[in-house]
């Protein structure tokens, strides 16, 4: 039986200032260098004009900001946005005085947005969707739809369980028993990672999160990576309103 308070935001944002400092490493060794690959082909998977303005959701340590960067001319502009203030602080750490007037670390609540309605292009996200239970998905979907431009796309990724019985059980022992150890090696709590799993497990894949989606009239594309070890969903806000 899971807590119900593992999705409370209050709770995620402390578990994720608890695992700052080792979050990075852990995530690259236990994904096995993937998880680089994935957030390149999450962003490949949308076009992305030169001078957007981007959302960076759940942006964690801002893993995902240079390779928005190199997208985007002078003109572009980047928000990313974690409710941990631990991981907005290491964020902050990494941008360099010539980014920092494209690029801006907000701390805060990506169910609560501070973006005003339709004033981005492209809202992305990368492994920050399992700390949310299907209520919440519907509430950043509706989030989602607010701040994009008419015309605006997304796109989304996150680690998933495979539904392949060959790789399911294998995956899911991987999840609860390796991470956990991979965390306690980098001197990280592996109480915190085992939770990691736990979350992995109960989210299973990003087809929830595409009908969460769909359901606030956002067109959405279910994707698959690596045999679904980790899944995504990209898509578009129509530039008519229905009706």
């Amino acid at each position: 039986m899971i807590p119900c308070d593992i999705y409370d935001p209050l709770f995620v944002g402390r578990l994720f200032d608890e695992m700052s400092r080792t979050y990075g490493v852990v995530n690259m060794i236990s994904s096995l260098g993937f998880a680089r690959r994935w957030r390149r082909q999450c962003l490949r998977s949308i076009s992305i004009p030169r001078s957007a303005a981007i959302l960076d959701l759940m942006t964690g340590t801002g893993e995902l900001c240079p390779d928005l960067l190199r997208l985007l001319d002078p003109a572009g502009r980047i928000q990313a946005l974690d409710i941990s203030a631990e991981m907005c602080a290491r964020a902050r750490k990494h941008v360099s005085p010539d980014d920092s007037s494209r690029l801006h670390i907000l701390q805060a609540d990506a169910l609560s947005c501070p973006i005003e309605d339709e004033s981005v292009d492209c809202v992305v996200s990368t492994f920050g969707l399992k700390t949310f239970n299907s209520r919440q998905l519907t509430s950043l979907a509706t989030e989602v739809y607010r701040v994009l431009r008419p015309g605006g796309q997304f796109a989304f990724l996150e680690i998933s369980v495979p539904r392949s019985g060959l790789l399911r059980l294998p995956y899911i022992a991987y999840l609860r028993y390796v991470i956990p150890l991979i965390g306690r090696l980098a001197l990280g709590n592996p109480d915190n990672y085992r939770l990691l799993g736990v979350y992995t497990s109960a989210f299973g894949d990003c087809r929830k999160t595409a009908d969460c989606f769909a359901s606030t009239g956002l067109a959405v594309e279910f994707r698959s990576y690596f045999f679904g070890c980790a899944t995504g969903i990209t898509g578009v806000k129509s530039r008519w309103k229905a009706g």
